[in-house]
């Protein structure tokens, strides 16, 4: 699964996280709101209970009587009450409207029971000897009556259930499908962007509800390759132009300087002049080879090299070819006796260590000692049993690198800038690492014991 997946993904989780936590919050606001209703119907009714009302009636001598307290619940409530007997008669009233009737027939009973007594909201308790009535003032209560058939009941349930899970289900689903088209739509731009971001062709279409954002994607990847284009070409018209002149000016103080019969100084000069041209010259040499491997123009050549002779090689052609007076040179193997090999293209891995002991002799201009060493180890961070790894270490002991520096050049990111590598630690290595990255390795500096540099460069390798 990819990041783009990845965060999809997340987004539906998230979302349907989201969804169920709204599920559940309602139901605890319904339960909550349920709760309360039946907290506040149970606190009125505990305020006019007429149950309550009842057990404070007294029947004496044939006469009913009220108590005190149940005066002040009929006060309290602004209420009145009446007791019929088994006719119908009013047999005791207390604050009873003088427009109500005295008298009832059992189907006005019936009605006031359920409904209302002249607007009169009343409620009713069987008691010995007659019915008990008490009425509030119109306005006061709301009474409902009514009755469902129990199949009814049962559908009613069934269809509401339906009906909410349906909702639920089409809601996730047109989530989802809409999810789906966002994803299709962005995820043509989201690779189109990791690909501007490693320097790589846009090419998007240009149609549907996000071609505006497609071809803006599109114009700046056009836009940013021909300004890589032109800078790569700019770079090798002028590596072009100058070796001509560069050529003439070598020659010439080369010239000079072995020209015995010219006075020491002027020999002296010209030599001055030849070793910063050389520098010059080698300077052309990376700025060119640098741009080629940042944009994939300088292609590999692989083949099956011996890590101990690739070594022995450099360091013979570079002691050969160069001025290292005050330098000294040390080289050792370890445990290269299994005979491996590794698989890249020669004439850059030869470019690499040299660069690498350019960088130790440019760095120590006062001398120092140099040890070069190559070593077979198994693989880190690997399952794989016999993957193996050649370690080549570029040793010295000089004035070695700050922390800041080498935090810089063990940052896995790749720099965007020619300008800024430069700056920090020159051509030299920024070569070193792109090398070693066209050949799937790794490369990490660190300080020597007790001062210098040491750099090692992990290459994979195969066993012979």
């Amino acid at each position: 699964m990819n990041q783009i997946e990845r965060f999809f993904r997340r987004y539906i989780l998230s979302t349907a996280g989201i969804l169920i936590l709204f599920f559940f919050v309602n139901v605890l606001l319904l339960i909550a709101f349920l709760t309360m209703t039946d907290l506040y119907n149970n606190t009125n009714s505990k305020a006019f209970s007429i149950e309550e009302f009842a057990e404070h009636l007294s029947y004496e001598n044939g006469t009913w009587n009220a108590d005190a307290q149940a005066m002040d619940m009929l006060e309290s409530k602004n209420a009145w009450a009446m007791i019929l007997d088994d006719s119908g008669q009013v047999i005791w009233e207390e604050c009873l409207p003088e427009d109500l009737p005295r008298s009832y027939t059992v189907s006005d009973v019936a009605v006031f029971s359920k409904w209302y007594l002249d607007d009169h909201p009343v409620r009713v308790w069987t008691i010995d000897g007659g019915l008990l009535v008490t009425g509030f003032p119109p306005g006061t209560l709301v009474k409902q009556n009514f009755s469902l058939d129990i199949s009814y009941v049962w559908v009613l349930l069934f269809s509401t259930a339906a009906v909410f899970f349906i909702n639920l289900f089409l809601m996730l689903y047109l989530f989802l499908r809409n999810a789906r088209r966002v994803e299709k739509a962005m995820k043509p731009i989201l690779n189109g962007i990791r690909d501007l971001s490693a320097g790589k062709p846009v090419g998007l279409p240009e149609n549907g509800e996000l071609a505006e954002i497609n071809a803006s994607l599109n114009h700046a990847g056009k836009y940013m390759l021909e300004k890589d284009n032109t800078r790569a070409e700019w770079i090798r018209g002028i590596s072009h132009d100058i070796r001509t002149p560069l050529s003439m000016i070598l020659g010439y103080a080369s010239e000079i300087e072995d020209t015995e019969d010219l006075p020491s100084q002027v020999r002296h000069q010209a030599g001055i002049i030849r070793k910063q041209s050389e520098k010059l010259k080698q300077m052309v040499a990376d700025l060119n080879l640098t741009t080629r491997l940042e944009y994939s123009m300088q292609p590999l050549h692989p083949e099956q090299i011996d890590p101990v002779e690739l070594a022995r090689q450099v360091i013979t052609d570079y002691l050969n070819s160069r001025q290292t007076d005050g330098f000294s040179f040390g080289f050792s193997e370890d445990n290269t006796g299994d005979n491996f090999f590794l698989t890249g293209d020669r004439t850059l891995l030869v470019r690499m260590l040299g660069n690498l002991i350019q960088n130790s002799i440019t760095h120590n201009p006062e001398g120092c000692h140099i040890e070069i060493s190559v070593g077979v180890q198994k693989e880190r961070n690997t399952k794989k049993f016999d993957a193996r790894c050649v370690v080549f270490t570029v040793s010295d002991d000089g004035k070695g690198m700050d922390e800041t520096q080498m935090g810089r050049l063990n940052r896995p990111e790749k720099s965007g800038s020619i300008a800024s590598d430069t700056r920090e630690h020159g051509l030299g290595l920024k070569i070193v690492r792109q090398i070693t990255e066209a050949h799937h390795g790794s490369i990490y500096y660190s300080a020597a014991d007790p001062h210098g540099l040491t750099v090692t460069v992990t290459l994979p390798c195969q066993a012979k």
